[in-house]
């Protein structure tokens, strides 16, 4: 997969935000799109619009609060939902399909909501199955696999607006920024911070409180690559444009381009 341009983003919402979609593929010409929060069953999935846009589309969603999908340019093959795991596999939030010779895997990480909460516990055992996935999976030296979407983590506290107000809450907590490092110690690199060391550069910003106009976000959407694909990556861009205008989702995309 060589001068592709992959991106991701959290779209909150297909149904709600197709139009700006449309309009932002036909923008930046992703070779590969993986989308997040698509709160769209496969049957309701808008196929047709993806296709007369150029794209082969795999869609992993039940039409609730959750759904990934993967829309290719340079073909889609040996399509995989889910973690292989029925514990795990309640809800739609991961989905693996070979695109080309890159195996691109969209995956939307349980919020977690608060440190006490059950749904916590799950976040890091979702996790935890989705760094064996790969290790079951994949040999980090020699494949060329992308780990891209909302993983609902900020990585460390450049990646926060204000690191105080995050302790004690998920997103931050030590043992989550523990999984995310598992993520990079098993062989990936996340291609924004190799590119960009400073922080200040979110992804997400929530809709209260005018809180993107405030520079007040998190940078929880990812682009993880094992090394053989990382070393190919050019540039990369948190397009904040698509969180400006009317009904925008809290996610922008995140956009990068392998030589």
């Amino acid at each position: 997969m060589r001068g592709v341009r992959l991106a991701t983003w959290n779209v909150n919402s297909l149904a709600a935000r197709l139009p700006r979609v449309q309009a932002w593929v036909e923008e930046f010409q992703p070779d590969v799109l993986c989308l997040q929060e698509t709160k769209c069953a496969d049957d309701a999935f808008p196929a047709m619009d993806f296709a007369s846009w150029g794209y082969d589309v795999v869609p992993h969603g039940e039409g609730r609060w959750n759904g990934v999908a993967i829309a290719s340019r340079v073909g889609v093959a040996e399509i995989r939902p889910g973690l292989e795991d029925a514990d795990l596999d309640g809800e739609a939030r991961l989905l693996t399909v070979r695109c080309g010779d890159v195996q691109v895997i969209t995956a939307y990480v349980p919020n977690g909501r608060t440190l006490d909460a059950p749904q916590y516990a799950q976040k890091l055992a979702w996790l935890a199955r989705l760094q064996a996935l790969l290790a079951e999976r994949f040999d980090p030296a020699g494949d060329q696999v992308v780990l891209c979407g909302d993983l609902n983590i900020a990585p460390d506290d450049r990646d926060v607006h204000d690191p105080a107000l995050y302790v004690g809450t998920t997103h931050t907590s030590a043992p989550e920024r523990a999984a995310f490092t598992g993520l990079l110690d098993w062989g990936m690199v996340d291609v924004f911070r190799q590119r960009y060391a400073a922080g200040g550069l979110y992804s997400w910003w929530d809709y209260r409180a005018g809180n993107f106009h405030k520079g007040k976000g998190m940078r929880i959407d990812h682009v993880l690559a094992t090394p053989p694909l990382a070393e190919r990556a050019g540039a990369v861009l948190i397009d904040r444009n698509a969180r400006k205008g009317e009904k925008p989702s809290d996610h922008a995309p995140v956009v990068v381009d392998f030589t």
